[in-house]
Formats: C-alpha cells, structure tokens, sequence
C-alpha cells in the first residue's frame, strides 16, 4: 500500500508499482510527479536564497557558491565563467533576494553577468512559462550592447525553457510585431522598445517581474529620456527594477528615485563619475598640434602593425574620411569602421569582424565606448579629446578588460593639456606623458592633397570632416578645455589635403541628440514652410552617395572655375548678352494688392488646393479669338431669339444639309483634277523617259503583243523622278552598256574562229553552258 499522505518521488513510485507488478505509471502520474519534483527543488532554492549572508561576499569566489540553479551553473560553466568578480559578488545576491539595485563598478568588471543571473533565476522561481508574456525587461543604449548582451543571455540560458527576444532599430518592425508577444525576456535598445510597446498589439506587460537599465546615464545622455519614461509608463510599479550606470548625474538620479524603491546602492558614492580604471591599463597621452595628428596616426599604425588598435574621433564624419583615405594609402593591416549612422548589417558584421580579429584597426565614434567587449585589444587611441573624464574611462576600458594587458594614448592639443590633465587628476586617473621622437614621423599630406585634388568624393569627405570637427569643439561645455578660436583652421584644412578651410555655419549651441534620435515620420510632419506647405520625406527614392554629396550646397566639391559660371558667382561680363541682368525696381507699396494670410481650415485648404481654388472660378476652358483679337469660347450657343429670326429648325436643318452638300461636291471636283494632273504629269514624264532610252539606246527592248510598239523597261517597278535623276547624274561608264538584242553577221566577220569570246560564268547553269557549248564547237 502507498501512503497517500506522503507522495513518493518519481523513482519511488516506479519502484513500489514494479513490486506490484500490476501496471506502469501513466503519463499524467509522470507529469504530476514531475511538477511535484520541480516544485520542490524551487522551495529548496527559494530557502537557500532566503538563509543566503548578503555580507559574505568575502567567502565566496565562484558561480557554485551562490545559491543558484544547476542548469543556470552549467551554462556559465559552458561559456566560460567560473570565478567571479567583484561587483557580481555583491549585485547578484542582493538581486536574487528581490531588492531594487543601484550599481556601477569600472568598466569590464563583468557588469552584464551581474544582472543577467538574477533574471534568469527570477524566471525560473516564478515558474515562467511561454504562456505568460513579458516577464523580464533589459534596456540597452546602443544596437550593438543589446546584441552582446543577448548573446551572453542565449549563451549561460540555453539549459532553459524560457523565449527570448531582441529588437533594436534598423530591423524589420513588422517582423517583430508578430512574435515579440511570444517572448518571456525582451532585450533592446529604448527607441525601438518605445514604438513597440505604443504600437505593438500582442505586447503584454501585466506578468512584468524585472526591469533591467543597462548603461542608464548613456541612455539619458543619447537623448531617450522620453523613450525611457515611456517604457517605464507600461510596466507595473510592482516589478524589480536593476539600475546600472557608469556615473550618476541627477538625471539618473531623479530616475532612479522614480523607478526604484529603496535599492540597495552598491558602489555608488557622492561623486558624479566612477573614475576607475583598470590596473593592467598602461595610460599615456601626447601633446601634438591638430594639423599633425593624421600623421602621428599614420605612424603610429605602420608601427604597430602587428597589434589590435581601437581609434576613437568625435564624429562620424571624421571617421569617414579616415577610413577611406587610409584604406586608400594602405598601412599593411586591416581596417574597419563603426559609427551610428551606419547600416545595421554593416554594424554587426564589422563588430563581429574586428572580435575575431588578430591584428586589425579599428576607427570608431563613442557609440563604441560603452560596454562591448573586444577580446583583446592591444592599444586604445584617443585622436580627439573625450568630453570629460567618463568618457575618458569608458573608451579606455576596451583594453585590458578581465585583467588583460592593454594600452592607450590620449592625443591631447596645446590648449587642452592643462584642463584635461586637472580633470583626469581630479578623477585620480594616474597617466604619464609619451615624448615622440621626431625621426619616427612620418607625414601623408602629400597623398592626401593628391587624393582630394583626383577625386572628389574625397574632397568632399574632408570638407564634411573639418566641419563636424568644428561643430564638435563648439558645443562642448565645458570651454576651459575646448577653444575653438585656438584653433588653427588653415593648417587643419591643409593637413586634410584641402585647398582652403570650407566656411563653418553653427546654427546654435544645443545638442541636437533628441532631434537626432527622433522620428524621422515626426520631423518630417514637423517641418513646415512660412506658407504652411509640409514637406514630406521621400522615401521610395534611393540616392547614393554621390547623389548625396552633390545635393549639398554649402560645400565647394567644385571648381571655383565652374561654380564662377553657375549660380550667384557668375560674374557680370559684357560678353554675357545672352545673360538676363535682374534689376532692381522701386515698388510702390500703394499699387500692391492687400495680402492676408487664411484665417481658417477651409480657406487654408482653398489657398493650397488647385482643385479648391478652381472650383470658385468654374471648369477651365479654352477660347478662340476672331480677327478683331476679341475672345470667344469653342463652342458658343446662339441666343434664342437670334435662332428664331433664322427661321424654324427643319428649314434650318435643309439649308445646312445643302451647304455641306455643295462644299462637298466642290472639294470632289477638285480632287479629281488634282488626281487627272498627277497621272498626265505622270505619263509625260513616262514618255520623256522612254524617249531618252531609244535615243541612247540603254535598256532592253520589248515588243508589245497588242498594239505591236516597243517598250523600253528598266526592271521592276521603276520611280520615273528617280530614274531619269539617276540617269542623268550618272557618267558614262557608270550607265549600263548598250546590248543589241539581234546581231549581225557583219559584226563577226573580222573575229578570229579560233577563240570564243565568252563571259565569265557566275553559276553553276552558266558553267553547263558553257560546256555543252565547247563541246558541240
């Protein structure tokens, strides 16, 4: 007998039943046993996680020690993580007791493991299925994070049944929507989350149990506050919510006290940045004026041929035109681009391209700086001065990453050495000066002049990075370090390869991240001219990027040779009659018809519509004028009294059939005169034709069989005006000789009977008459 107060396990009850021998458990006793199996093992974690020493942090030093799944500890095994580090010593336990976490440790500390476990846990011990929707949420700043994360998360978590989902931007929307209701855990960046969750039908977030704000200054940095509020707006307040971020602003801090309650602050101090960096960084940096940093670049790449570099500039733009003039000169290693305006598939076949990577150079925006993991990188390279001191940690943290050896070099301009170097002290970052030896400069002005002058899509390239190079120093806060009147724009454009400095146009000092990370449908809508007319965005139309660079206005691709003969440089010669010369008349104020702008929808509508303006003034029509100039319509009706003084209809009707009639009859009389002079004419020139041939005796002649005359005929059907042109024209070798149809005994008399005169046979007919000729004579 089985107990019934105690259920036995799954082994127990195999083995009572084979005792009995009388049958095997069903399918449904298995899947009850089961359930009951796992949900044991669940109690007996939830217990481990409950009696778990939040302070002993010190003892514990691998993944085993924490009171986590098996097959959660078998995945991380699988993907190689074994020990662990610091700030998952500290944010994992207290995440897996359900705490809210605020958090931030120095860059490649292992961040991403340290929200990951927890929500992996939090789904097993709440017992997620397919059937329950969004459970877990991680918020990204950039694609390429996103990505990273996501396969660190499909990696540690395929031991798991739970669904998993990324959504970033550059993929396609429709796609997404009809499978992102199916997903458990759901990993993107905040624009593209932001649009599913307004537009999305399926997407549930009522079963919502964990929040995850990867990267939150950069989120709020990048311009997604309003992305951000909005996703946090859908969710549930009762959720648990994992806060890490690089520094904490009171941006973030006004987001974390809004989306966190009391959470447990791990490593987060009074200061502003986290300014540590790791201890197997090498740091240095290097005073070189900004017309010699393409060379000091160059060099150093042909020095370090051998090495994995990460090269960071301030725009894209200039990346742009670095990699191209580069990839052109070529330094003997290869070279890659990233930058965020870039297409999705070339962003993540280049990140994968360069992780794979022994030796390559890379040149990047800051869209790289955050949180992607480039296995060993050799040197990180600063051209352009980081915005502050966080910046500076992060783009230097992609080296020497879980302990790894790794070094940067920080180009810094005369004007920048002294608040650079105080912000980076004031930080407690330790870095040393490099003195560069003249002798190993190496300059590439040459190339670059000769590149820009041969093609001007180069040229183009360089004008467009001395600009966005401009526009990034003047926008910078904090102006003890950028000068932008310091700077030397001739010697800069020079070292571009560029004739001149293009002229710079700054519209205003604010950033223009929220406008950049808007909707394009929105600022399309948004834009509008004085006279009301939005323009929209043509889409169907693809424009390359030769399109793109001659659409510009503002940039000199041209020569000025040219750009003196088009538009507002042409110049006012004397020679330029053809030319119309605008000039400038007095208007008179009075004479002008008063102007008012549309008060309402409907005459808005009527002022900007064609077919509203029309429908006030009638049909258009079209007008005939009489000899007078005066005009009349097409088609016009008589008056009625006029057509009663004309008599009654059918008298009307008579006469006008009458007319036509004898029109009719006239125009037939004229054609066939017409005709009857064509065909005289015709028959004369037939007989003058005929004449000239019996006269010269050319043709051949044939003798009618009815009236007995000879007619002379040329082949075919001949164009008599052609003919007797031709004839006429031609020389008297080229006219056809005179063949006598009969020919007299006379006329051989004096030949020789022993040769026969003979033309040359063509064909294989002439040649058998020929034959049977000789033979017969």
């Amino acid at each position: 007998m089985i107990n019934c107060k105690s259920i036995p396990t799954l082994d127990q009850f195999i083995t009572v039943m084979g005792k009995n021998n009388s049958k095997q458990p069903s399918q449904r006793d298995r899947k009850r046993l089961e359930h009951q199996r796992k949900k044991e093992r669940i109690q007996e974690l939830q217990k481990r996680v409950e009696e778990y020493d939040l302070n002993a942090d010190e003892q514990i030093s691998q993944f085993s020690d924490l009171p986590i799944t098996d097959e959660t500890l078998k995945g991380l095994k699988d993907s190689g993580f074994v020990n662990l580090t610091g700030i998952q010593k500290k944010a994992i336990p207290a995440a897996l007791k359900g705490s809210d976490v605020m958090a931030t440790a120095k860059t490649g500390s292992g961040k991403t493991l340290a929200f990951l476990v927890p929500t992996i846990e939090s789904l097993i011990r709440n017992e997620v299925s397919e059937y329950d929707g969004l459970v877990a949420l991680i918020v990204s700043p950039t694609r390429e994070l996103s990505i990273q994360i996501f396969e660190v998360l499909t990696s540690i978590g395929k031991y798991n049944s739970f669904s998993a989902g990324l959504v970033t931007g550059g993929k396609d929307v429709k796609f997404e929507k009809e499978r992102i209701s199916r997903m458990n855990i759901l990993v993107g960046t905040p624009g593209r989350l932001s649009q599913h969750f307004n537009e999305s039908v399926g997407l549930e977030t009522s079963n919502l149990k964990v929040l995850v704000l990867d990267e939150a200054d950069r989120c709020l940095d990048m311009g997604f506050k309003k992305q951000v509020d909005n996703i946090i707006g859908h969710l549930p307040p009762t959720r648990q919510t994992l806060l890490y971020s690089a520094t904490f602003s009171q941006s973030v801090r006004d987001l974390a006290r809004l989306s966190l309650a009391d959470p447990m602050k791990i490593g987060v101090s009074s200061d502003d940045i986290i300014s540590e960096t790791p201890e197997s960084l090498d740091q240095y940096y290097a005073i070189i004026p900004l017309h010699e940093k393409l060379d000091m670049l160059w060099s150093f790449i042909k020095s370090h041929l051998k090495s994995k570099i990460l090269v960071f500039f301030s725009s894209s733009k200039q990346v742009q035109f670095t990699y191209e003039t580069f990839r052109t000169l070529q330094p003997g290693i290869p070279l890659m681009k990233l930058y965020g305006r870039h297409k999705q598939t070339s962003r993540l076949e280049t990140t994968y391209k360069f992780s794979k990577a022994q030796h390559a150079c890379l040149f990047a925006t800051d869209i790289v700086a955050r949180g992607l993991d480039f296995p060993a990188i050799d040197w990180v390279i600063q051209v352009d001065c980081p915005e502050d001191a966080a910046t500076y940690v992060h783009r230097v943290g992609r080296a020497a990453r879980f302990g790894r050896q790794g070094k940067s070099l920080l180009m810094l301009l005369p004007s920048e050495e002294e608040g650079m170097l105080k912000r980076l002290d004031s930080s407690k970052i330790g870095i040393k000066q490099m003195n560069i030896k003249e002798k190993s400069k190496k300059t590439i002005r040459p190339q670059l002049q000769s590149l820009c002058f041969k093609e001007p899509q180069i040229k183009n390239l360089g004008q467009r990075a001395f600009i966005s190079y401009f526009k990034s120093v003047h926008i910078q806060k904090d102006k003890e370090i950028f000068k932008v009147n310091e700077l030397s724009a001739e010697k800069y454009a020079h070292s571009l390869g560029l004739p001149g400095a293009p002229n710079i146009k700054i519209k205003g000092e604010g950033s223009n991240k929220e406008k950049k990370n808007a909707s394009r449908k929105l600022l399309a809508l948004s834009k509008a001219d004085e006279d009301g007319e939005i323009h929209e965005q043509k889409e169907d139309k693809v424009k390359t990027k030769y399109d793109r660079m001659f659409e510009r206005k503002n940039q000199t691709v041209l020569s000025d040779h040219y750009l003196k003969l088009t538009g507002d440089n042409a110049k006012d010669d004397d020679e330029d009659f053809m030319s119309i010369k605008r000039q400038d008349h007095d208007i008179k104020e009075t004479e002008l018809p008063e102007l008012s702008a549309p008060v309402s929808k409907r005459q808005y509508k009527k002022a900007h519509s064609k077919k509203a303006s029309l429908k006030s003034k009638g049909n258009p029509s079209k007008f005939k004028f009489d000899d007078e100039g005066n005009p009349h319509a097409i088609y016009e009706l008589e008056d009625e009294e006029d057509f009663k003084k004309m008599g009654d209809a059918k008298s009307q009707i008579e006469s006008f059939v009458n007319k036509e009639t004898q029109v009719m009859n006239e125009a037939d009389v004229q054609d066939k005169l017409t005709a009857k002079e064509k065909r005289q004419e015709k028959k004369l020139k037939r007989k003058e034709f005929e004449r000239l041939m019996r006269e010269k005796g050319y043709g051949s002649a044939e003798e009618d069989d009815d009236s007995g005359n000879v007619v002379y005929t040329t082949g075919g059907d001949a164009d008599l005006d052609r003919d007797m042109e031709a004839f006429a024209d031609s020389s008297e070798d080229e006219r056809p000789k005179k063949k006598p149809r009969f020919a007299s005994k006379a006329d051989n008399s004096n030949k020789d009977d022993r040769f026969l005169e003979v033309e040359e046979p063509q064909t294989i007919e002439d040649l058998e008459a020929l034959s049977s000729k000789l033979l017969e004579g």
